[in-house]
């Protein structure tokens, strides 16, 4: 890796590390936008369930009391369910189709909510919470995009800012882990890319400090706008190809 190269890799990271610490989520997408122009899709995979232990694991711990973990327990439940369905599935599901189909239902959600701001919260339940953990990890397995359903869930449930997060944030945790231990099940792990992330790894740290400083500024209305914002971003991006 040449020099510019390294520099923009890294510029990834740091922005990957704000965006997650403002938000509690869409690193991946930001810094799959550059890492896939410049290192392999499975060495990128890898690093972003790497980094995703690292900035959900800061997240958690920024919001660590209003966890509740009885009422995450169904969704990190149905992720179990979900993720290996997922995997399944990539031999049977075309990953293509289901990007777009995602980014188009992103789209329309987050424009509509943007648009009309006064939306009624979204009544669950346990079943339904399951139901979503499952269809988390289902799109977390066929697509390593983890944590989109139960974001968008926890927007329509409404609710203050910390305790959003502290469902959707743990919930992706878990769903990085089980990535991690599939990654490791199925020998992804070389030499070459643990050396890049000891390299990304104090820029990511530094975009997730500054992000959570950042994000200690937002009221809850603030927070809901960016993380609307964010979702269409997402939905942009999984229907423009990235490479």
């Amino acid at each position: 890796m040449d020099e510019l190269n390294l520099a923009l890799f890294l510029a990834a990271a740091f922005f990957g590390g704000l965006t997650s610490g403002l938000s509690g989520f869409a690193m991946g997408l930001v810094v799959s936008g550059v890492w896939l122009h410049i290192i392999a899709p499975d060495q990128n995979a890898l690093l972003i369930v790497l980094c995703g232990l690292v900035t959900q694991g800061s997240g958690i711990w920024r919001v660590r009391h209003a966890i509740k973990w009885r009422s995450v327990a169904p969704f990190i439940i149905g992720g179990t369910l979900g993720v290996p369905a997922g995997t399944a599935l990539l031999t049977t599901v075309n990953p293509n189709t289901l990007r777009l189909s995602m980014g188009v239902l992103l789209v329309i959600y987050s424009l509509y909510s943007l648009i009309r701001p006064a939306l009624k919260p979204v009544q669950g339940g346990a079943p339904a919470d399951l139901g979503v953990g499952v269809a988390n990890g289902l799109i977390g397995g066929l697509t390593g995009l983890g944590g989109i359903a139960v974001t968008v869930w926890c927007q329509l449930r409404g609710g203050p800012k910390d305790a959003q997060r502290a469902v959707f944030q743990p919930v992706m945790f878990a769903t990085f882990v089980m990535s991690a231990i599939s990654f490791a099940v199925a020998r992804a792990f070389t030499v070459e890319t643990l050396k890049l992330y000891a390299l990304a790894l104090p820029v990511l740290i530094a975009g997730i400090w500054s992000g959570l400083r950042l994000y200690g500024k937002l009221d809850d209305a603030a927070f809901r706008r960016t993380i609307l914002l964010l979702l269409l971003v997402s939905g942009v991006a999984l229907i423009v190809p990235m490479r």
